[in-house]
């Protein structure tokens, strides 16, 4: 894959001490990461700082980086986790963004969408961080349940027992729009 390649390349310089090289896995990853910790946390303040920090802790990490997983995935399993400490210390807003458009139909169309779009937004809110996590790298972001086990550190599994879990409670929250 061209990105990975450039990744591979980007990183290696970036090791060597290059911040410019740093700076472009940043910028080809932020919009995915801060996507990630906003959809984790729901606040886009709190997104935004997790979303540094990992960028920070990232490149504190960098020498160890051994190239076993993606860039992506590596940047995925920082941002996680650093969402995985603050969701610890806090209960999050708004897990979900504005991702979905209500087409311009009509007004009751409009405000039905937006009723469900905030009744999904509360499912998600209500998983454990165990479930979010998986959920959203799952349903939001689209990696694959491998991809999902190397972000986590879980086993395949626990990838699929946890996201089984989690879209009952999501269905079950959102029974009544069905």
């Amino acid at each position: 894959m061209v990105f990975e390649t450039q990744d591979s390349h980007a990183v290696r310089a970036a090791q060597a001490g290059n911040v410019d090289a740093f700076g472009e896995l940043v910028q080809r990853h932020r919009t995915a990461v801060y996507r990630v910790a906003l959809r984790m946390l729901g606040n886009p303040s709190d997104a935004e700082d997790a979303a540094q920090e990992a960028f920070v802790q990232a490149w504190r990490a960098l020498p160890t980086f051994r190239g076993e997983s993606s860039v992506a995935t590596w940047l995925y399993r920082i941002v996680v986790n650093r969402c995985l400490n603050v969701l610890g210390a806090q209960e999050p807003a708004d897990p979900v963004a504005e991702t979905l458009e209500a087409p311009a139909s009509g007004p009751n169309h409009i405000v039905e969408v937006r009723g469900e779009l905030e009744a999904l937004k509360l499912a998600v809110t209500r998983l454990t961080p165990e479930q979010r996590a998986p959920f959203v790298l799952r349903e939001l972001e689209g990696l694959s349940y491998e991809e999902i086990g190397e972000v986590l550190e879980i086993s395949l599994p626990a990838v699929k027992g946890r996201l089984h879990r989690a879209r009952l409670e999501v269905l079950d929250a959102m029974r009544s729009w069905r």
